[in-house]
């Protein structure tokens, strides 16, 4: 039996990373839907809601904390799981991240083996409440 298309939604500026990301995640069987700014990820957020948002914190065009704040407060999306993936390392940078309501937390370069299992967790999880 096929497992039904999960979506991701990456918000991330950095074309490599999109792509590393993109790349892991299809060979997985997860559609994926790419923003490169806070703008054209709300946009995307306007249609159906993804699964899951993995987001980055730094964006040319923004800050991924604007972003988890928004989601946060819309009703429709309050409950979107986030994960950040972000270069923010510093004292505090976790701290600051977790309480702008993203759910977990890991840092670049991606760790790709850890990228899937956190997907496939968070996927999981929400599927069985859904069920």
């Amino acid at each position: 039996m096929d497992r039904p298309m999960h979506t991701i939604l990456v918000v991330e500026d950095d074309m490599a990373s999109r792509k590393l990301i993109r790349a892991v995640l299809q060979h997985d069987g997860y559609h994926i839907d790419e923003a490169e700014d806070i703008d054209t990820a709300k946009s995307l957020l306007a249609g159906v809601p993804p699964d899951m948002v993995l987001l980055d914190m730094r964006l040319k065009k923004g800050d991924g904390l604007d972003l988890a704040r928004y989601i946060r407060a819309n009703e429709r999306l309050k409950n979107l799981p986030i994960v950040a993936v972000t270069a923010q390392a510093l004292k505090g940078d976790e701290e600051r991240i977790l309480s702008a309501g993203v759910d977990l937390y890991f840092t670049k370069p991606i760790d790709t083996r850890r990228l899937r299992q956190t997907v496939a967790d968070i996927i999981a999880k929400t599927s069985a409440h859904v069920q």
